[in-house]
């Protein structure tokens, strides 16, 4: 099982994009889940969703304590919450940032693959709005990727994003499929 935490702030789409992770894992024969931390949060408050993916049935229904990998929409959250917390050994961090990854390393003495997309900039001039949620799923795609392996494909992700955006699903799907393209990854040492 391959288990994901996102670190958003409220109304960025932290828990679309759970959704949207675990239904393109469905559209694949897999076994996918999704569901946010409830708390008092409001729009731009910090956030948390969590999505599992497995090849088989998913009976826990805890949150995530131990995640594989770590989505962060809004890089203010790093200096705010300890997102590496609990990173499983080898896992991976996707920040959407104009920053390389080594950056980021450096600065926050963040473990594992750690990945970067300029996702705010890729939203703005596709979907010409500040939501980074189907942006980052794209680098998510990519950082995870191992070889020609991909947690998700491209086009089951794209499928559930038709089914869930219709008519505007086009702009967000050009959105992922470029930071997907655009991500840099780097490896720890």
């Amino acid at each position: 099982m391959y288990e994901i935490r996102f670190h958003g702030r409220g109304g960025q789409g932290a828990v679309t994009s759970a959704e949207l992770l675990a239904l393109a894992a469905i559209g694949e024969g897999r076994f996918g889940q999704a569901f946010p931390s409830f708390g008092p949060e409001r729009r731009g408050a910090p956030v948390m969703a969590y999505a599992r993916v497995a090849d088989a049935q998913i009976l826990n229904r805890s949150a995530v304590y131990n995640p594989n990998g770590v989505i962060v929409l809004d890089p203010s959250l790093l200096k705010l919450v300890d997102v590496a917390a609990g990173l499983a050994p080898g896992g991976t961090i996707v920040v959407a940032t104009h920053l390389s990854p080594e950056a980021l390393r450096k600065e926050f003495k963040l473990p594992g693959r750690v990945a970067t997309v300029d996702a705010l900039t890729i939203a703005m001039q596709t979907i010409r709005r500040p939501i980074t949620n189907t942006t980052m799923l794209g680098a998510f795609i990519k950082a995870t990727a191992e070889g020609d392996k991909t947690l998700v494909g491209l086009d089951s992700l794209e499928s559930a994003v038709k089914d869930r955006f219709g008519r505007i699903a086009s702009l967000n799907i050009h959105a992922f499929r470029r930071a997907y393209e655009d991500t840099v990854v780097h490896e720890e040492n």
